[in-house]
């Protein structure tokens, strides 16, 4: 009987990974086929769209996991998810992308944005040290959020001549494309859940599957959205998309936890994880201010890093 209940499980288990599998990929593709349609109909640019809407969009399942953590007495969960989403942001995300096709983006156009994702890096990184981020915290950082989502409406507003705004146009794109995110997040959410209950099924610890699927599974969203881009040659929404997922997950997923609840940041956090986290980041930043492209080969090098991060924490940890 026993033997039949987990067969009957690992089937299940596979049928929920193979269908949040085909929602990720739908999600998608519907996700970047529709962000560029809402962008050329609502005189914005693709950048503005993938870099707040897309981003914030894509982050939810950080943000809800976070918060969630945090209030049911597991703050580790909520900074970890954060740091680490960052990290595979740039490793794993960028580096799959441009492994699929090399990005190519303009250096002044990102200058401003970089600079933003080093500033809230550069506050997470105050938070740790410290050891704490308070609800006062949370508020200045999402007040800065705001002022960012501001800013880039008014940078990336495209000009457009008197009668060819077409915003009406955009209406059912825009339906479309919270559509396309909700798939995204209900495709990654069966993936990981279908993980948990086969690995439980095959009787592989716990802890194994919080700290490989459950890690991996947030950033799937942003991941597939991102290789659905690449393949359509759409290296402005890879970049402003990952660019702002990273602005959102410290300046909103972070922010929010601790306004939910005062964040209180394990020191062990400062040992390894804080300073990959900043060495990621300034090596993401210094394609985007000196180089204008990243290859197929940084795409590898990239993804080479991330799996070696991901052994070290399987590891140590």
């Amino acid at each position: 009987m026993h033997d039949l209940e987990t067969y009957q499980l690992t089937v299940i288990a596979l049928g929920a990974i193979a269908f949040g599998v085909y929602l990720l990929v739908k999600g998608g593709d519907w996700t970047v086929d529709n962000a560029v349609v809402v962008a050329e109909r609502a005189g914005l640019s693709k950048f503005f769209i993938a870099a707040t809407i897309v981003a914030f969009g894509t982050s939810a399942p950080e943000l809800f996991t976070s918060i969630n953590a945090n209030l049911s007495g597991f703050p580790g969960i909520s900074v970890g998810n954060v740091i680490g989403s960052n990290i595979a942001n740039v490793l794993m995300v960028i580096g799959v992308s441009a492994m699929i096709a090399p990005l190519v983006f303009d250096r002044k156009g990102v200058r401003v944005d970089t600079i933003v994702m080093i500033g809230a890096t550069a506050a997470m990184v105050a938070a740790i040290v410290s050891g704490l981020l308070p609800r006062w915290g949370g508020f200045v950082m999402v007040a800065v959020i705001v002022l960012y989502i501001v800013y880039q409406y008014k940078a990336h507003k495209l000009d457009v001549e008197e009668g060819d705004d077409n915003t009406e146009g955009a209406a059912m794109p825009a339906l479309m494309l919270i559509v396309g995110i909700l798939t995204l997040l209900v495709g990654s959410e069966l993936l990981v859940q279908g993980a948990v209950a086969g690995g439980v099924a095959l009787g592989v610890p716990e802890a194994v599957i919080g700290m490989t699927m459950i890690a991996f599974g947030t950033s799937l969203p942003e991941l597939t959205a991102c290789v659905a881009a690449a393949r359509k040659n759409h290296s402005d929404m890879i970049i402003g998309g990952i660019i702002g997922s990273n602005i959102f997950n410290i300046l909103s997923v972070m922010a929010f936890s601790a306004i939910a609840k005062p964040l209180v940041i394990d020191s062990r956090f400062s040992a390894l994880d804080m300073p990959i986290v900043v060495a990621v980041t300034v090596l993401f930043a210094v394609f985007l201010l000196f180089s204008g492209k990243i290859g197929r080969v940084a795409g590898l090098l990239m993804a080479l890093g991330y799996l070696i991060f991901f052994g070290v924490q399987f590891f140590l940890y």
